[in-house]
C-alpha cells in the first residue's frame, strides 16, 4: 500500500528504547540507593510469561508493567549461596499500553516502573517508593 506524502509512519518505542530510558532513569536515582542496586541486572520483554502471570493471577498480562525478581535486601544473607541475580522486568507492550491511554511521558512511566520495582529490591512499601520517586 502506498502512503500519501507528508504522513510518516510513527514506529512505537522498541525494546532497546525502553532499555536506553530505564539505563537514563536508572542514573537518577538517588545515590544512597544507587550503591545497593550493584549487579541489579534490568531486562525488557514484551509481555510477562506464562508462569508469571499464573503466579500473580493476572487476568491479562497488560495488567503488570514491571517486575523485580529476587531476593530482597532486607531477606538477604552473606550465607547464601550463589543465587541468581536481582532482576527487574519491564513489559513493553503493557508499558506502551499504558503510555497510549494516560499520555504521561513515556520516560516518566519506565522511570516509575523501575523506581518501583527496585522499591522492590529494597523491601520498601508503596509509600517509601513514592517518596524516594520525588527525590531528586
Amino acid at each position: 500500500m502506498r502512503r500519501p506524502p507528508n504522513h510518516p509512519v510513527l514506529e512505537p518505542p522498541t525494546a532497546a528504547d525502553i532499555e536506553d530510558m530505564a539505563r537514563d532513569a536508572f542514573a537518577t536515582i538517588p545515590e544512597r540507593l544507587a550503591r545497593h542496586t550493584e549487579g541489579v541486572v534490568i531486562r525488557v520483554d514484551e509481555f510477562p510469561d506464562e508462569e508469571t502471570c499464573q503466579e500473580m493471577a493476572l487476568e491479562s498480562p497488560f495488567d503488570i508493567l514491571g517486575l523485580y525478581r529476587g531476593v530482597s535486601i532486607d531477606h538477604k544473607s552473606v550465607t547464601d549461596p550463589g543465587a541468581l541475580p536481582d532482576m527487574i522486568f519491564l513489559y513493553r507492550r503493557p508499558i506502551l499500553d499504558y503510555w497510549v491511554e494516560t499520555r504521561e511521558p513515556l520516560y516518566d512511566i519506565v522511570r516509575h516502573v523501575l523506581i518501583h520495582e527496585i522499591g522492590h529490591h529494597f523491601g520498601f512499601s508503596d509509600a517509601e517508593m513514592h517518596r524516594i520517586e520525588q527525590e531528586d
